[in-house]
């Protein structure tokens, strides 16, 4: 029991031994820990003094550099002030001269606006007593000078209106003339048909006199049948071995001759056989007049035409006028159309469509009353034609007026094929008659001495006496003579007024 209680007093004591050591140990650690972190928070003070003093030390160059920086700039500022000062100074010192040379020139002025101002007065007492002197030696008042003035004036002005007149429609003639000469020579040269004339009353030649027995017959029956049948009269006269067949229906007139002849050639002649052939005949022609009007549809390039219209077109090969075939005066006014609606940019379409049927009322008119415009404008127009189409059939021959440029292009391929040389004949009857009637309205102005019709009626040359017409008044006489043609006068193509105003002096040597 006593060792058990030596041995815990020994293990008390040595634990108690071994703390105290430890504790000493302990100690001697911390004091060694506690000099080490004295010294390295010395060397940190030591280094943090030593980095302040830099900072100082920069801080104190930088602050430095700025101020010599800014009293750099400043010494700038001054210097370009004192520039500025300048300037201002010198500027200030021209303003003042010149200040001083506007007031100099300001009392020149006010000096010379006096001056002018009496040398005013002085001119318009001098005026005065020139108006005075004037009125005195002209016997004339200020009122009726101006009068007369302004009368002088006025006429200088008429007579320089007149002559810019004349001068702007000189160049608007010429022109509108070489537009026209150029659209309407390309549509002649793409255009030249032949062309013979045809007559309106048809001749059948006999092989012997013998035969107008036949045609006549037995108290006259077989005469009798022929014109009841085809609707045409027989002329049988003296001519020797002919007959001549007379009718206003040109188709009825054709199937006459194509039958009579047949007839001849048959030699048997009687009312029988006249039906026979004559209904034959007539088939025939129907064929013909349709294939010829879908010729000349084709010819014409217009398609979409109605069987009725091809057949009318068709009718007029056997239709003249003034002696021109009218089918072949339409597709050649259908041609110059088409050319000239190219030329000039229009609906070549419809111009030519117009052109082509303009004279289809030519086919019906010995059974329709009414001008032709008119009849084939009604049947374009029942036959399904366009508005357009319709408008310039009608307005043709202006019996309504021409509204588009399709109408106008018609007119004048209509004007163009029957006015060209060779393409119409007229009597001799008609031809004089159309010559005193433009003559007739050329003297009829005041101050015309005579007037000739020229060149078959495409010129007229007015002759004026000198002293009631001057050169200007030629000029308004022109027009005035052109305007009246127009107005009064039918007449293909056109026709030149020439107005000759001539002086003569005449003296004797005795």
């Amino acid at each position: 029991m006593q060792g058990l209680e030596w041995a815990m007093l020994a293990l008390v004591l040595g634990l108690a031994a071994g703390a105290g050591i430890g504790v000493l140990i302990y100690k001697s650690v911390l004091q060694s820990r506690m000099q080490q972190i004295e010294t390295e928070a010395r060397l940190q003070l030591e280094a943090a003094r030593s980095e302040q003093k830099d900072l100082i030390l920069r801080a104190t160059d930088e602050a430095l550099r700025l101020r010599n920086e800014a009293e750099a700039q400043i010494r700038e500022a001054r210097a370009s002030l004192s520039k500025q000062e300048e300037r201002l100074q010198r500027k200030e010192e021209n303003l003042d001269r010149k200040l001083e040379g506007l007031e100099r020139r300001e009392r020149q002025i006010q000096s010379r606006e006096r001056q002018i101002e009496q040398v005013q007065n002085e001119a318009e007492q001098f005026r005065q007593q020139q108006r005075g002197e004037l009125e005195r030696i002209s016997a004339l008042s200020q009122e009726e000078a101006r009068a007369i003035i302004l009368e002088r004036v006025e006429n200088e002005s008429r007579d320089e209106a007149a002559r810019r007149i004349r001068e702007i429609e000189r160049s608007t003639r010429e022109e509108a003339d070489k537009t026209a000469r150029k659209v309407i020579g390309l549509a002649i040269q793409r255009c030249a048909s032949d062309y013979v004339a045809e007559v309106t009353v048809s001749t059948v030649a006999l092989p012997s006199e013998e035969l107008k027995g036949r045609i006549i017959g037995r108290e006259g029956r077989n005469i009798r049948a022929f014109e009841q049948i085809t609707g045409v009269d027989i002329i049988v006269d003296d001519t020797p071995e002919a007959v001549t067949l007379s009718c206003h229906d040109p188709v009825r007139r054709e199937i006459a001759r194509i039958a009579l002849s047949r007839l001849l050639k048959d030699g048997r002649i009687h009312p029988t056989r006249i039906e026979e052939v004559v209904n034959k005949v007539q088939q025939e022609v129907d064929v013909i007049m349709r294939e010829e009007g879908e010729r000349v549809a084709y010819e014409a390039n217009v398609q979409g035409l109605h069987p009725d219209l091809i057949k009318l077109l068709g009718r007029l090969k056997y239709r003249t006028s003034y002696g021109q075939n009218v089918l072949q005066h339409s597709l050649e006014c259908a041609l110059l159309a088409a050319h000239m609606a190219a030329e000039l940019g229009a609906n070549i379409t419809v111009a030519k469509t117009a052109a082509l049927l303009h004279d289809i009322g030519k086919a019906v008119d010995h059974e329709v009353q009414g001008p032709h415009a008119l009849i084939g404008a009604d049947i374009a127009r029942r036959l399904g034609r366009a508005p357009v189409i319709v408008h310039a059939i009608a307005a043709h021959h202006q019996d309504e007026e021409p509204q588009t440029v399709e109408a106008f292009l018609v007119m004048a391929a209509d004007a163009i094929s029957g006015g060209r040389p060779g393409a119409r004949r007229e009597t001799l009857d008609l031809y004089i008659k159309r010559l005193e009637a433009l003559e007739t309205v050329a003297t009829s102005f005041q101050g015309v001495q005579r007037a000739f019709a020229v060149q078959a009626g495409r010129e007229v040359r007015v002759m004026v006496q000198p002293d009631s017409i001057d050169d200007l008044g030629s000029i308004h006489l022109a027009r005035d003579v052109a305007k009246k043609i127009e107005e009064s006068l039918q007449y293909p193509g056109q026709i030149k007024v020439t107005v000759i105003r001539e002086t003569r002096a005449v003296d004797y040597a005795r």
